[in-house]
């Protein structure tokens, strides 16, 4: 009797199909682009980080002003006349439990108050200012990425004319212009804020105009363009049903890193004192008044200059974040 031929190693492995039946499989499901990105981005600590200081910004920019106390309220008992600064604290900063972040020099406001509500200022006129430039910017780039020739030449050198126009200055002048006047149905600080949203927004547009420009170039050559050609779509149905849902990816990463710097905009006009009209709080009216006295009270200037970094750094994060989530690509 021969001896029984041992089984190779590929034999082995080997299963007839009646084992593979009784083998429950478990069912593959698939993952949207969203699903993706969003794993990618769970990923990134430290932008999830700055999503979380972002919405805790948001929260007390909505919810703040009710909590904390009335920014305008004076407090001269807590001010020391003959230095014009707070009596106690670190720094001569005030610091209390009634006043967490301490008291203004000369007028001993609550500085913690006036931190939550040029918040709202603040976020207010970016978020804003932001969705004026990414409509306008998105409309015209993938116009003439699109349309290309004479109609691509016109809004290419519009943006370039825009590029090249003094924002600092003409925001300072139409700001000037206006005045305090009641104008456009707007009067006071709400005119203010009309004023900085136009302007900020309206000429900052050529910036995300030339990404929507460059990728639309890119995707108007792909075959779902040509398939939706050959079906006789019209041209916008092609603009805002085929290649605006692919344009979501970057209108939204440049979105997170064009809010600050629509931010440091608004406090650096508030600080040259053509911003919000005082005595309504402002980030960048509060860095102005804490200039003068710096010596004598840091603290005044510190507090303010945290919040714009933080705010700053925070939305920066994110949008590196989303990028890298939304197009590993580019890493």
């Amino acid at each position: 009797m021969t001896a029984p031929i041992e089984a190779t190693g590929a034999q082995q492995e080997a299963q007839p199909d009646a084992v593979l039946a009784g083998v429950e499989s478990k069912a593959i499901q698939g993952r949207s682009l969203g699903q993706i990105a969003w794993l990618r981005l769970k990923r990134d600590k430290v932008a999830l980080g700055g999503g979380v200081v972002i919405i805790l910004l948001i929260l007390i920019a909505v919810v703040g002003p009710f909590l904390v106390q009335d920014p305008l309220t004076y407090h001269q008992n807590l001010v020391d006349p003959t230095f014009n600064r707070p009596k106690d604290g670190i720094w001569h900063s005030g610091i209390s439990g009634d006043h967490l972040l301490g008291v203004e020099p000369g007028t001993g406001r609550d500085m913690l108050s006036r931190i939550v509500y040029g918040a709202r200022i603040s976020l207010l006129v970016a978020f804003l200012a932001t969705v004026l430039s990414v409509a306008i910017g998105t409309v015209l780039g993938i116009t003439a990425g699109y349309f290309g020739g004479w109609v691509d030449t016109v809004i290419s050198r519009t943006m370039d004319v825009f590029l090249a126009f003094p924002l600092l200055l003409f925001a300072i002048a139409l700001v000037g212009v206006v005045g305090t006047s009641p104008a456009f149905g707007l009067e006071g600080n709400n005119l203010r804020i009309g004023v900085l949203i136009f302007v900020i927004g309206f000429f900052n547009w050529p910036y995300i105009g030339r990404i929507i420009r460059g990728q639309t170039l890119s995707l108007r050559e792909r075959e779902f363009v040509d398939a939706a050609r050959s079906m006789g779509a019209k041209p916008g149905y092609i603009l805002f049903k085929e290649l605006l849902p692919n344009l979501v990816a970057p209108i939204l990463v440049y979105s997170t890193l064009l809010i600050p710097t629509n931010i440091l905009f608004e406090a650096a006009l508030s600080f040259l004192g053509v911003g919000i009209n005082p005595p309504t709080a402002s980030w960048g009216h509060m860095l102005s008044e804490a200039v003068p006295i710096y010596s004598a009270a840091p603290w005044f200037m510190v507090v303010p200059g945290m919040a714009i970094f933080i705010t700053v750094l925070a939305f920066n994060l994110l949008g590196d974040g989303l990028r890298d989530a939304l197009d590993p690509r580019a890493k």
